[in-house]
C-alpha cells in the first residue's frame, strides 16, 4: 500500500480510521514504556543490575519520537504554527531530557514530562464531550481570579507580620534567623502542613503559632468557597440558557439575558 503525504497526514493527526486511531495506540504504548523506563531508571538497584539495558531502551524510545516529531513537522501545512503549540512543545521537551544528558546529569529522568503527551487519549477516546464540563469548570475559575488574588495577598500579609514577629519573639537561637525563615515557618504552620523542622521555644511564641494553626483551617476553606460560589451562578447560567420563550412569537431558545428576541426582535420582558 502506496501512502501519500496527505494519507499521512491524516494518519499521524487524526484519529477516525483504524491506521490512525492504531498509530495513536503505539504513540501511547510508547509514551508508557519510556516513563517506566525513566522510573526504573530512578531506582539505584535496578539501575545497578539493568542499567545498560535501560540505557538502551530509553535511547530507542527517544529516536523514535524524534522521528515522529520531525515526521510531524514535515507533514504539517504550517510547520511554524506546529513547532510553536501546545502540543509541538510537548513533542519537543519530550526528546530534549536525553539529549541534554550528554551535558548535565541524569536530566534524562526529566523524560517523565512525556506524560503530558498523554492528553492525546482525549482525541483518541473521544472524549470531547466533556469539553463543556470543562469550560464550565474554566469559567468559574476565571470568574474568581480577582477574589482569589485579594485573597493570596491577604494571606501574604499575614505570612509576612507573622513571620516578622516569630523571628523577633524567637530569634536565631530557636532556628529563626532571618524574616524570610520565619515566613516559611508561617506558610508551614498556617497551610497545617507543620514539617516540624523549625518550632517555637518561648511562650509567647507557642501562643502565636496556636493562633496561626486555628487560622490555618479558616484560612483554607475560603478559596474552596470562592470557587464553589462561582460554579454554582456558572450553573445556574447554563441552566437558563435557552429556557426563555418570547411572548411575541412564542419562540423558544432564548437566553435569560436576552433583551430582544432573535427570532422577530420583539421586546423581551
Amino acid at each position: 500500500m502506496i501512502f501519500t503525504k496527505k494519507r499521512l497526514a491524516h494518519i499521524v493527526f487524526e484519529s477516525d480510521d483504524w491506521a490512525s486511531k492504531t498509530f495513536d495506540i503505539v504513540v501511547l504504548f510508547m509514551i508508557f514504556g519510556s516513563i517506566f523506563v525513566a522510573i526504573l531508571d530512578s531506582v539505584g538497584s535496578v539501575r545497578a543490575q539493568y542499567g545498560e539495558l535501560l540505557f538502551i531502551l530509553e535511547w530507542v524510545f527517544t529516536i523514535l519520537f524524534t522521528l515522529e516529531y520531525m515526521l510531524r513537522i514535515w507533514l504539517s501545512r504550517k510547520p511554524r504554527g506546529y513547532i510553536f503549540s501546545f502540543f509541538g512543545m510537548v513533542d519537543l521537551l519530550a526528546i530534549l531530557p536525553t539529549y541534554l544528558s550528554f551535558f548535565v546529569v541524569n536530566s534524562q529522568l526529566l523524560t517523565v514530562v512525556r506524560a503530558l503527551r498523554l492528553l492525546r487519549v482525549i482525541r483518541i477516546l473521544k472524549l470531547g464531550r466533556y469539553v463543556a464540563e470543562a469550560e464550565y469548570l474554566t469559567k468559574s475559575l476565571k470568574a474568581s481570579s480577582h477574589k482569589i488574588m485579594i485573597f493570596i495577598a491577604f494571606v501574604l500579609t499575614i505570612v509576612l507580620i507573622t513571620g516578622t514577629l516569630m523571628f523577633i519573639v524567637e530569634g536565631p537561637e530557636n532556628g529563626f534567623t532571618s524574616i524570610p525563615i520565619g515566613m516559611y515557618w508561617a506558610i508551614v504552620t498556617l497551610t497545617t502542613v507543620g514539617f516540624g523542622d523549625i518550632t517555637p521555644s518561648t511562650p509567647l511564641g507557642q501562643l502565636l503559632s496556636s493562633v496561626i494553626m486555628l487560622m490555618g483551617y479558616a484560612i483554607i476553606a475560603v478559596p474552596t468557597g470562592i470557587v464553589s460560589s462561582e460554579m454554582a451562578a456558572q450553573k445556574k447560567k447554563m441552566e437558563n440558557r435557552g429556557a426563555v420563550q418570547c411572548p411575541n412569537c412564542k419562540h423558544t431558545g432564548l437566553d435569560s439575558w436576552d433583551e430582544y428576541c432573535k427570532f422577530c426582535g420583539g421586546k423581551l420582558a
